[in-house]
């Protein structure tokens, strides 16, 4: 055996032995510290936006207007994953009142649309891009919710800085650059794609300065008209147009009609700590059904890599995603059992399902009833103690494809969500909302606000709460670490849209899980595979006992986290 041969196999062992006190955080994982700040704290998926945020607080707005500038921007900066098209959820801790409010802003499906339309014309489920799937976008009108409630600044002062660089450019940062090129073969074959998202046919390099003249456009409508100009003016009446022009349904009645809502936060206590989400028709509660059944076990003896900790949260998320299945859909058409789902009792006899040594193929859905019981997240706080919880999307990355003339923005795609079986409770209707993944976190302590967070990323997102929680609370991680940890994601049939679960689903474990625990895993029965990229984006705000702030961002993305 050579020098070199014996050096790489030092350095390897090194690499592989690396060990809690390589990091003063305790946590090899760590990518950094928390950021720390007194006066005011912003964390999203992009740096500029980070930025808009604290600028728009340091000339006297608030957390709110701060919320509502820094999604402004993302929709430029990272259309890949969010847009004025897409619709919005929000959490938002008001300091005066000492309350947490919920914001709905998911939009509903074209009332001239029909289940029974989709099975005459042969289709078995709702197509992911293109027309069909398009439902009205609720963001705008989500914004001007939250400034009527609590804003501070003008709304023209709010979107100022999104249009500024809408006019005048900004470079792309590489990831949003990847999604992007990987979006536009899809989306090309959609009217008014190619024309307003790309460069000569192709996405914007990294490093490449795009401009938005249209979305600009837009944004100087809504700042001068308020919501009206969005879903009664113009700018309604040219989506309708292009809408009805290309096959689809959304119509100028649907877009003046639509209403977010202000709806009740839901909780539950995970060993003192008070864990916040929105209702359905959001998946939001089964971050909380999943953390029902964990409470059930000493997690903090098992080690946050161990086998026994990924077995029993997999298996967790399992049960909890079949009552997701089954139950979670617009309230308005459903009287859904969210107490009674969230009841301590019920989760014991959830978990008595999970075999600890053993991965299950199927869980049945439960019955509560009878037993009485591709997106954005961005959150900020002032001065004050304002904070807010916000989480943005069009849906599969860029939305639906569908463009509108000149407006720079695309819609979204949530109408795919929908069922077509008949019968169950997200069936499609029309003027109904769909089932939504996108979902804001909060949580309070002692009645006092502690943390506003979230993690992006589809069903990851209820898994990636839960997890989050877990790691600071059971595993002592700071709010840097617990979102730079490896994650579990867990992905089975148990949609809304799907059967049942079969075979237990796929489990993905990211790097730094040891090989004995996967072999481990791999003995109790779980499929493992490996994949770059669907462990979420987190971003969140911690507010400690002294009014200090701490702020973390993720790793795995584009994000920031800064204060002043």
């Amino acid at each position: 055996m050579n020098k070199i041969t014996c050096t790489l196999i030092l350095i390897f062992s090194l690499v592989n032995s690396a060990s809690a006190v390589d990091r003063v955080t305790g946590f090899d994982f760590a990518t950094r510290s928390p950021v720390l700040a007194t006066e005011a704290m912003a964390a999203t998926s992009q740096p500029l936006a980070t930025q808009v945020a604290l600028e728009v607080m340091k000339q006297g707005g608030n957390a709110i207007d701060a919320a509502i500038a820094a999604n402004a921007l993302l929709g430029l900066v990272e259309p890949t994953g969010n847009g004025v098209g897409g619709d919005i959820f929000a959490l938002v801790w008001d300091a005066k009142s000492k309350q947490l409010y919920g914001l709905n802003g998911s939009g509903r499906s074209p009332k001239s649309l029909t289940r029974e339309w989709f099975i005459d014309n042969g289709y078995s489920q709702i197509p992911s891009h293109g027309p069909l799937p398009v439902s009205v976008p609720g963001a705008v009108d989500g914004w001007f919710m939250l400034h009527d409630r609590f804003g501070q600044l003008p709304m023209a002062e709010v979107l100022k800085p999104a249009i500024n660089y809408a006019e005048k450019g900004f470079p792309v940062t590489q990831l949003i650059a990847y999604y992007w090129h990987k979006s536009v073969p899809k989306l090309s074959q959609f009217p008014g794609f190619t024309e307003q998202f790309t460069v000569n046919g192709q996405a914007p390099k990294a490093g490449e300065v795009w401009k938005n003249p249209g979305l600009a456009n837009t944004l100087k409508a809504i700042s001068k008209g308020g919501r009206a100009a969005f879903y009664q003016g113009p700018i309604a009446q040219t989506i309708a147009d292009y809408m009805q022009a290309n096959g689809g349904f959304l119509s100028r009645e649907d877009l003046a009609s639509h209403r977010g809502e202000w709806v009740e936060p839901v909780s539950t206590n995970y060993r003192g700590y008070d864990v916040w989400e929105l209702p359905p028709n959001g998946q939001g509660i089964a971050a909380l059904q999943i953390l029902n059944i964990m409470e059930q076990y000493d997690v903090s003896s098992m080690g946050h890599t161990s086998a026994e900790y990924v077995h029993l949260f997999t298996e967790a998320k399992k049960v909890a995603f079949e009552d997701r299945a089954k139950y979670y859909a617009d309230p308005e058409f459903n009287q859904i059992p969210v107490a009674a789902l969230l009841d301590k009792s019920y989760a014991k006899k959830r978990a008595a399902l999970i075999d600890l040594n053993q991965a299950g193929k199927h869980y049945p859905a439960g019955n509560p009833a009878l037993e009485h019981g591709d997106t954005i997240y961005l959150t900020t706080a002032d001065k004050d103690g304002n904070m807010v919880s916000l989480i943005q999307s069009n849906y599969r990355g860029m939305g639906s494809g569908m463009t509108p003339p000149g407006l720079g923005f695309i819609l979204q795609d949530r109408g795919e969500m929908f069922s077509l079986t008949e019968g169950h409770f997200n069936v499609f209707a029309g003027g109904k909302r769909p089932f939504h993944t996108i979902i804001p976190a909060f949580v309070t302590k002692n009645n006092q606000p502690w943390m506003s967070f979230g993690l992006m990323g589809g069903a990851m997102q209820p898994q990636g709460h839960a997890q989050i929680i877990i790691n600071m609370v059971d595993f002592g991680m700071d709010i840097q670490a617990a979102g730079d940890a490896p994650r579990i994601h867990h992905t089975g049939s148990s949609e809304p849209t799907d059967e049942v679960m079969s075979d237990g689903g796929i489990l993905n474990l990211e790097s730094s899980f040891p090989y004995s625990t996967i072999r481990t895993l791999m003995r109790k029965g779980h499929n493992i595979q490996f994949a770059n990229g669907p462990y979420g984006g987190y971003q969140a705000i911690m507010r400690a006992a002294n009014g200090v702030y701490w702020g973390a961002s993720e790793s795995r993305k584009d994000g920031h986290a800064a204060g002043y």
